[in-house]
């Protein structure tokens, strides 16, 4: 049976590994796929086109749908700049927590998960179980979109997610989408006292500016009736506009960086219509009508729809039955569950470790927390046989 010890052990292990997003993950990809194919896992590692970085897939039981996976992302934020208490690629014990980069997001339900493994791997497993570890979570779901695409074309068909982002164990069973955009203004060059013969590019982009803050305004007006999120309705930010070299200048190149986090991919597909309605007939023809190669161009960061609460949702009703809670929330943050929503599949979000530490210098997760989750792991089985 797998203990805290054990836990504490692979923890400290792939905290060892510092899976920044901006750098491989691959070390601890084969470090988790040596652990799981000990236990006689069947895994698969598909690799990113780079080559640098990999999602690892691993399956017990039989072969057939309707498995339950345990789900976790392998990269983490950098700690550059950060006041830390000790290195945060050591992990350390205080006071009944373990500290280290990643520790509460979200290596440590990936700890959990994996030690599991040699449990569920000696029931005879009626239903299968499978551990799907994914990169670049941090910075746009790169991996599990790719991750997505592969079980899509694959034809692998699992049912139920259980997502372990810090939770505090708590059971989440909604989130909003994040669409992350940046506008790149192309004008045309000129003296100041000639604003007539340029295309002031930050001109036009205070324009956009002006439309998103019109959109934000009106998002509000479409909250869904008994929303649960807070605030209700889909959000706009308008996160920086930068363009211009000096006063006496008109500026040839704008950007607007900015997202929204829909509360339903309806209101994100309404707020792209109406953007792309507005720069093709108002302002690129104004622009071109003086430079022709003048325009607008939207580079997507990143598009990941929201976890929609539903009515029907096994994953967390299995994941109710196995903690004993009584009701399930929603949370601000975003994770991978939408990716996977979408694939037809039962997601809950259920984790060791507060968001309130993710991201942070010192971030930990109580012994108690990883306790919790061993627990409903072991429980799992239950379902599995």
């Amino acid at each position: 049976m797998s203990t805290l010890e054990d836990a504490k052990t692979l923890l400290g292990e792939l905290i060892g590994f510092p899976t920044v997003s901006s750098d491989s993950n691959l070390d601890m990809i084969k470090h988790l796929a040596d652990r799981l194919s000990d236990c006689g896992a069947a895994v698969e590692i598909w690799h990113d086109e780079t080559g640098t970085k990999a999602n690892l897939f691993a399956s017990l039981g039989p072969k057939r749908d309707g498995g339950i996976v345990l789900s976790g992302h392998s990269d983490v934020v950098p700690v550059a700049d950060q006041d830390w208490s000790s290195d945060p690629f050591v992990m350390e014990e205080r006071d009944g927590k373990w500290f280290g980069r990643g520790t509460c997001d979200m290596k440590g339900f990936i700890a959990a998960a994996v030690i599991t493994a040699p449990y569920y791997a000696k029931l005879d497993l009626q239903r299968p179980v499978h551990f799907a570890f994914t990169y670049d979570e941090e910075i746009g779901c790169f991996g599990a979109q790719a991750l997505a695409k592969t079980l899509r074309e694959k034809a692998i068909k699992p049912a139920v997610v259980i997502i372990g982002e810090p939770t505090s164990m708590r059971i989440i069973e909604g989130h909003k989408g994040c669409y992350e955009y940046t506008a790149h203004f192309t004008g045309f060059e000129g003296h100041g006292s000639a604003p007539e013969r340029g295309v002031n590019a930050v001109e036009y982009a205070v324009q956009y500016v002006s439309k998103l803050l019109a959109l934000k305004a009106d998002l509000q007006g479409r909250a869904p009736a008994n929303s649960p999120f807070d605030p209700p309705w889909t959000t706009i930010n308008t996160g920086s506009l930068v363009g211009g070299v000096a006063h006496n200048v008109i500026p040839g190149k704008a950007r607007v960086d900015w997202e929204m986090r829909p509360v339903h991919k309806a209101d994100a597909d309404y707020v792209k219509d109406e953007l792309h309605r507005f720069c093709a007939q108002s302002l690129i023809p104004a622009m071109q009508a003086v430079h022709p190669d003048a325009g607008i161009k939207t580079e997507i960061i990143g598009e990941v729809d929201g976890l929609e609460p539903m009515d029907e949702n096994e994953a967390r009703d299995l994941v109710m039955e196995l903690t004993g809670a009584n009701g399930a929330d929603v949370v601000p943050f975003g994770t991978e569950a939408g990716i996977f929503q979408q694939l037809g599949m039962s997601v809950v979000v259920c984790g060791p470790g507060s968001i309130d530490q993710a991201h942070k210098p010192d971030e930990y997760v109580s012994v108690d927390q990883m306790a919790q989750c061993l627990d409903m792991l072991r429980r799992i089985s239950s379902k599995l046989v």
